[in-house]
């Protein structure tokens, strides 16, 4: 497990570079809603990218720092890089969303983009950081990204009142669940069920939990693009999450749709695929633990595919 104490050094590390989100409370459907979308760059992304930077010996910043992305991870880590003083390469899928590919240059990012999907674009900017002598910065398997990750729960602990006992997160690569994890092991006596929600087009992290494997499992375009691509088969995020985490949900694409769309409806909020797929796993009735918490955890949305969800959903 990340020591909690890690997470609280985190916050107070990056507390100037970050802002706490919003936090509402849905009485008609009992479910508290914390709103990642609303972080700096859109995400909660930016939590973990600055912990990690901000803990960079100068030499390291200095070398230059490469990261891979779907998207928001690269933004985290270019706004870190521009605020800190340090260039940043990030390497994407050819099929990245391109706001925010557009968004990671206009903060200052060169750009790499790699036939295939979100694992060839990891392993190129794996291979470039090592070869040319680059900080690798990976958006999930490092201790202090997730310890980034998890102030979110701390954030989440100061803010809700006693009572919501289950708590939904976006997983992935599981940096955001695992950092999650790590907060809420301090509640006593009993600390919330924690469920990660994945899209079922691309379960690797379900299939890890469940099987102790992802051989075999499909890797297809999602709406949740931030939620696609196999784990790193060292992360470390592997045994935190069989340590921490409850169960694994998945949702399909008609959900993560209905999810984006009530969003917008519901609350006024953009969110992306990958920070809808909580609300789906409620919607769907999938989840159906009252009171519970929904992790939002980004809304950078390509702004035509959101219009056409919105319009589409009846």
């Amino acid at each position: 497990m990340i020591p909690y104490e890690w997470l609280e050094r985190a916050q107070a590390r990056i507390s100037t570079f970050i802002q706490p989100t919003p936090l509402t409370y849905d009485e008609e459907r009992n479910i508290y809603i914390k709103w990642e979308n609303r972080q700096v760059t859109g995400s909660f992304k930016a939590r973990g990218a600055f912990n990690k930077v901000l803990i960079l010996e100068d030499w390291e910043r200095e070398a230059g720092i490469v990261a891979a992305s779907a998207g928001n991870h690269g933004l985290g880590v270019a706004l870190a890089g521009e605020r800190l003083g340090a260039a940043v390469e990030v390497f994407v899928s050819e099929h990245a969303v391109p706001a925010k590919v557009a968004a990671m240059r206009a903060l200052g990012a060169s750009i790499h983009a790699v036939p295939g999907g979100y694992p060839q674009a990891e392993a190129a900017g794996k291979s470039y950081a090592e070869n040319q002598h680059k900080t690798w910065i990976s958006p999930y398997n490092d201790g202090q990204v997730i310890a980034g990750q998890g102030t979110l729960g701390v954030e989440l602990l100061r803010e809700l009142p006693e009572g919501p006992a289950t708590w939904l997160v976006p997983v992935s690569g599981g940096g955001l669940l695992a950092g999650i994890g790590a907060a809420i092991s301090v509640v006593q006596p009993v600390r919330p069920r924690l469920v990660g929600v994945q899209a079922e087009t691309a379960p690797f992290m379900h299939g890890l939990f469940y099987h102790g494997s992802q051989d075999g499992i499909p890797d297809l375009p999602s709406l949740a693009d931030g939620l696609t691509g196999a784990v790193e088969s060292d992360s470390v995020t592997i045994p935190l999450i069989r340590q921490c985490v409850d169960e694994i949900v998945l949702v399909s694409e008609e959900e993560i749709a209905r999810g984006i769309a009530f969003a917008w409806k519901a609350y006024g909020e953009t969110v992306e695929g990958a920070g809808a797929v909580g609300l789906a796993a409620v919607l769907s009735g999938k989840v159906t633990a009252r009171p519970c918490v929904v992790v939002v955890s980004g809304g950078n949305v390509q702004p035509e595919e959101h219009a056409r969800i919105i319009s589409h959903d009846g």
